[in-house]
């Protein structure tokens, strides 16, 4: 009797540690949730404009290293307020990876639903489609695309949105063909109901979680590779700002004034930081063959 008794207690116990959220968990998301808040309001939180120039205050220094409390983090090379381009920066980082990241995902599902539907020469040309891109150096491509279209918002955001949608489309083909096999779509086919509504309405709803923990686990270098690309000049153009457009003009000024440049940077390590710790704990928790 006690032989069953202890695997019951230790599955309660395991549930009961799966359920309990972990302090780091708690504290990115306390940091999302202030970003967010920041992304949404970000142009009524600004004390000044981005393209605000007060020659007279420029390289001020941050509160408590001599600055004082009009600039609560310094100016930069043309006394442009940090702080207030700091919260533009994260509004329009955070709009291009949600932008990117919604694009590569829906993409890649849909792309993932016509290879387990139609099978055949289809599913052949989108595994050719997918091993493509997993080859192909993102960075390459993207820097060949941004030289010979120009740039815009629009475009760089979905440029991005190609990046990392092989992983939905392996994830829900995969998915989506194990959900044909176990008989349920197969059932609903057989009832009548067109192939949009079985893998719209019954075969998405069951691997939501899994594309939602993918999508947690890619957000994080959709920001770092929109950061890299402003750095190198090729993503958000001025007057425009973003996290890595202020990383890119603050590295000439990295020994005169570091808090141009390691402001936004650290902006950018916590927030990735954040989303790939609850990433972690959503595939924890989501995962029933974990734990």
């Amino acid at each position: 009797m006690s032989d069953l008794v202890l695997p019951a207690r230790t599955q309660a116990n395991s549930a009961a540690r799966r359920r309990r959220m972990p302090i780091a968990v708690a504290i990115a998301i306390t940091w999302l949730a202030a970003v967010l808040f920041v992304a949404i309001f970000a142009d009524w939180l600004r004390p000044f404009g981005i393209t605000a120039l007060d020659l007279r205050a420029r390289l001020t220094p941050p509160v408590g290293f001599g600055g004082s409390w009009a600039h609560a983090l310094g100016t930069d090379e043309l006394g442009r307020d940090v702080l207030s381009r700091l919260l533009v920066s994260i509004q329009m980082s955070l709009r291009i990876a949600f932008g990117a990241t919604i694009i590569a995902a829906v993409f890649g599902t849909t792309m993932g639903f016509l290879a387990a539907h139609f099978r055949g020469w289809v599913e052949q040309i989108v595994l050719m489609l997918i091993d493509f891109q997993a080859s192909m150096p993102f960075l390459i491509l993207a820097l060949s695309v941004l030289a010979f279209f120009g740039n815009s918002l629009l475009l760089f955001t979905c440029l991005l949105g190609l990046y990392g949608w092989e992983r939905y489309a392996r994830i829900s083909r995969g998915l989506a063909i194990a959900a044909n096999a176990q008989g349920y779509a197969a059932a609903i086919r057989q009832l009548g109901a067109k192939p949009m509504r079985i893998y719209l309405g019954h075969v998405l709803p069951n691997i939501a979680s899994t594309l939602i923990v993918s999508a947690t686990l890619s957000f994080p270098e959709v920001v770092l590779l929109e950061s890299g690309l402003s750095f190198l000049g090729l993503g958000v153009q001025p007057p425009m700002t973003s996290l890595g457009n202020m990383v890119g003009y603050g590295r000439e000024y990295l020994t005169r004034a570091p808090w141009i440049l390691l402001t936004p940077s650290t902006v950018i390590v916590l927030t990735t930081l954040a989303v790939s710790l609850l990433g972690d704990w959503l595939r924890d928790r989501l995962d029933p063959t974990l734990g």
